[in-house]
C-alpha cells in the first residue's frame, strides 16, 4: 500500500514527462516497423523529455545496435529496452543520507533562491523528526531577512529549534553558533540553510567555503552531506546551476523539488549522467510529507506505467 501511494504521487508529479513518453512514444511505435527513421524520431522525443542529449544518444545507440543484431524485431520490445536502459542510468550506490559515525550529522543545503530550498529543508526536518531524530535548523542565509523568517516559521510548525541572527550577520558566525548548539544539545541532525545567490561565483565559493570550514572545525567530518536543491521545472538550466554549485562546494547529492505536473522529470537522468551525482530526495507536492528518498526503479516505473 505504501509503495502504491508513492507510485501514485510520482505518476502525478511526472504527468508531463509520462505524457511525452507514453503518448508520443506509443503513437510513434504503433503499427510501425523498427528502422533507422523510427529510432531517430524516438531520439527527438527523449530529448524533448529533458533526458539529455548524452544519455539519449547512448540509449539510441543501444537500440540501433540491438536492431542491427536482430535482437530488436518488434516495436513492443522498445519500451522494455528503454526502461532497462533508464534504470541502469539511474542506478546509484550512494542512496540515503550519509550519517555521521558519532555526534551530529550535518547537512549543508545550497541552491538558487526560488527553487524551494527552504521548504525542502522543512520537509527534510520533518522526515528526520518523524524518524525520532532530534533536529536543529540553522538560518545561515542572512542576506535575506525573508529567508530567516521563513525558516523560523517552519521551525515553529515542526517543533524544532532554529539558530538565527539578525539579517546581514556573518553566515559563518551563525553556522558556528549552530554547530556549538548542536553539540551542546546532543542533536542528531543539523540542517544548515545558505544564501541562494551572491553577486559573483567567487563570492559564492568564498562564503560556502567559510561555512564549511567553520562546521568542520567544530564537528569533524562536517558537513556530512551537501545537498543542492533544484527546481524540477527549470529543465536543462538545472544542469548549469548544479555545475556552478558543484564548483563552489563539492556536492554529495541532489534534492529535486517541485516535481509536479509541470516538471520534466527526465532532468533527473541528465543530472545523474552528466554530473555523476546521486539524486537523494524528491519533493512531489506542497505538503510536508510530500518528500521521498529517491528510488530509480520506482521512478522509471512511474514514467511508463
Amino acid at each position: 500500500m505504501i509503495f502504491n501511494g508513492i507510485l501514485s504521487k510520482l505518476k502525478t508529479g511526472l504527468s508531463k514527462t509520462r505524457s511525452i513518453l507514453n503518448t508520443d512514444v506509443t503513437e510513434l511505435l504503433l503499427g510501425r516497423k523498427i528502422d533507422e527513421e523510427t529510432l531517430d524520431r524516438l531520439e527527438e522525443i527523449l530529448i524533448s523529455a529533458d533526458i539529455g542529449v548524452e544519455t539519449t544518444t547512448k540509449i539510441i545507440e543501444h537500440l540501433k545496435q540491438s536492431y542491427k543484431e536482430g535482437n530488436l524485431t518488434d516495436s513492443s520490445q522498445v519500451i522494455d529496452y528503454l526502461k532497462s536502459d533508464l534504470k541502469s542510468a539511474l542506478n546509484q550506490d550512494k542512496a540515503g543520507v550519509n550519517i555521521a559515525a558519532s555526534g551530529p550529522t550535518v547537512i549543508l543545503v545550497v541552491g538558487v533562491n526560488g527553487t524551494g530550498k527552504t521548504t525542502s529543508i522543512a520537509k527534510l526536518a520533518n522526515l528526520f523528526n518523524k524518524d525520532g531524530k532530534k533536529v536543529l535548523l540553522c538560518a545561515s542565509d542572512t542576506f535575506r531577512a525573508a529567508a530567516i523568517e521563513q525558516l523560523s516559521v517552519w521551525s515553529e510548525r515542526l517543533g524544532v529549534d532554529v539558530i538565527r541572527q539578525q539579517s546581514g550577520a556573518d553566515p559563518a558566525a551563525v553556522a558556528f553558533d549552530a554547530a556549538e548548539a548542536a553539540l551542546a544539545r546532543k542533536t542528531d541532525i543539523l540542517i544548515v540553510d545558505t544564501a541562494g545567490r551572491l553577486h559573483t561565483k567567487t563570492n559564492l565559493m568564498n562564503e560556502l567555503g567559510k561555512i564549511k570550514n567553520v562546521l568542520n572545525r567544530k564537528i569533524p567530518g562536517a558537513p556530512h552531506e551537501t545537498l543542492l536543491v533544484l527546481d524540477a521545472t527549470t529543465g536543462q538550466n538545472g544542469i548549469m546551476q548544479a555545475k556552478v554549485f558543484h564548483q563552489a562546494t563539492p556536492l554529495t547529492g541532489i534534492f529535486l523539488a517541485k516535481l509536479d505536473g509541470t516538471a520534466k522529470g527526465g532532468i533527473i537522468i541528465a543530472i545523474k549522467k552528466q554530473l555523476a551525482l546521486p539524486v537523494k530526495f524528491v519533493g512531489i507536492g506542497e505538503k510536508l510529507d510530500d518528500i521521498e528518498p529517491f528510488d530509480g526503479g520506482k521512478f522509471v516505473d512511474a514514467l511508463f506505467d
